[in-house]
């Protein structure tokens, strides 16, 4: 990738007429390589030259993640001697799907972390101290290594948990910031005050965070980001990402949404009959992938639910920005007469300081209803403890889930299954 961070800076237009010229050089693309994209241009009567403008891609039936679970290799456009790394989503709902990427895609990815990171005000003089794992082909842990090898900065490749080991760490080769799951940055702030360490006065001034949210839909930080920054005084950035699609959506400093990386992506949200959402109004984030060689996508549904806002940043990017995720579609739940997504039902668990860990499982009852169980690992065992946690949980969603008390040990074998490389938060077992 050549182009530089500066195309955010452009107007609307000018990214727009951009992304067209890309599509058009995409849709090409694909109907010479694609097996998968081949077979849906003919079956849809559809001619990939009609298409010139990102709101012709209404004409192109949505890819779903059952598509690549089902036809995975169809979506390869290059010889496989082409590819040089073999990447996986986490599976957090169904079953892994295996994306592969060339060199040139690598060289994408790193240029697309590079951006995120210059979004979050990073530069060369920074020191980043990677907290999450490099191995298990997971996307988001090389994606960050390339991005801030990149950027010129300096790179501390600890890993994932281990608190003590982060500290040791912190306190040796000074970073200024890290890059880690915000409930594990609780962590580390209880294991600095168990041990008497003081965070304000370490060199970490900022935190890069992934896979959690860390704010309201309002934009202002939820619980988990004001657990954080009552302790820690560090700038939080948040991201979203998808292994499908290589690319980030990051915040800059103003925290009012994740910046689209113009270069990479075109974004729509869309309802459920693949139509575009009024401006303001939640949708499914439906990406179609920008300069990606070994497995692009066409209109790929990510099954995340969120808004967009598209009025200029105070940063001065004109780029559509993204919400924090409100719902996964597959992960609603309708539990005795009240709608409720997953992280509404995780943010309701945070304000719980009598709860240290917790897993969702949902499941059909014998009317083929939703029910809810809440694995939990309180701080401790006490009758008074279980009623504090009982009466705010009936309290907050007015209906009682059922709730099953864990041991640590417990916990961890259900949040890790299999040596998973993120803990499971999310277990649907319903028919």
């Amino acid at each position: 990738m050549n182009e530089l961070p500066s195309l955010s800076f452009q107007s609307a237009q000018q990214i727009k007429t951009y992304q067209e010229n890309k599509l058009a050089n995409l849709l090409a693309y694909l109907n010479l390589n694609s097996p998968f994209y081949k077979r849906l241009f003919k079956e849809n009567r559809i001619e990939p030259g009609a298409i010139r403008h990102i709101e012709d891609l209404v004409k192109i039936p949505p890819t779903e993640k059952e598509h690549l679970q089902q036809y995975n290799s169809d979506f390869l456009c290059v010889p496989r001697y082409q590819v040089v790394e073999y990447m996986a989503t986490s599976g957090t709902v169904g079953s892994p799907v295996t994306i592969a990427l060339t060199e040139n895609d690598l060289q994408r990815l790193a240029y697309n972390e590079y951006s995120s990171f210059v979004c979050a005000d990073g530069s060369a003089s920074d020191i980043y101290q990677l907290m999450l794992t490099l191995d298990r082909q997971f996307m988001a842990g090389i994606a960050y290594y390339l991005g801030i090898r990149k950027l010129g900065a300096g790179l501390v490749r600890v890993g994932p948990g281990v608190p003590s080991l982060q500290w040791e760490v912190i306190e040796r080769l000074k970073p200024t910031s890290i890059v880690a799951v915000p409930s594990f940055i609780v962590k580390l702030i209880q294991y600095a005050k168990e041990n008497g360490i003081d965070p304000n006065k370490s060199s970490v001034k900022k935190a890069i965070c992934i896979g959690e949210n860390l704010r309201h839909e309002d934009l202002s930080l939820n619980i988990l980001g004001t657990k954080i920054t009552e302790d820690w005084k560090i700038r939080l950035y948040s991201t979203y990402a998808s292994t499908e699609m290589q690319t980030a959506f990051t915040e800059c400093s103003a925290g009012r949404g994740g910046h689209l990386n113009p270069e990479l992506v075109i974004l729509e949200l869309i309802d459920d009959e693949g139509q575009p959402v009024p401006p303001g109004e939640i949708g499914e984030v439906t990406v179609t992938t920008l300069g990606v060689e070994g497995m692009p996508l066409l209109r790929y549904k990510t099954g995340d639910l969120c808004r967009a806002y598209y009025e200029p940043c105070s940063c001065g990017r004109h780029t559509t920005r993204l919400s924090p995720v409100i719902g996964r579609k597959k992960q609603m739940i309708k539990f005795k007469g009240t709608t409720l997504f997953a992280p509404a039902l995780f943010e309701i668990i945070h304000k719980i300081d009598a709860i240290k860990e917790y897993v969702a499982e949902v499941y059909s009852n014998e009317i083929g209803t939703d029910e809810v169980l809440l694995y939990l690992v309180p701080v401790n065992t006490s009758e008074d403890t279980s009623n504090r946690i009982k009466s705010y949980l009936q309290a907050r969603l007015r209906v009682m889930p059922h709730i099953k008390y864990l041991t640590r040990e417990e916990m961890q074998q259900l949040q890790f299954p299999d040596g998973a490389r993120k803990p499971v938060r999310f277990i649907d077992k319903r028919v």
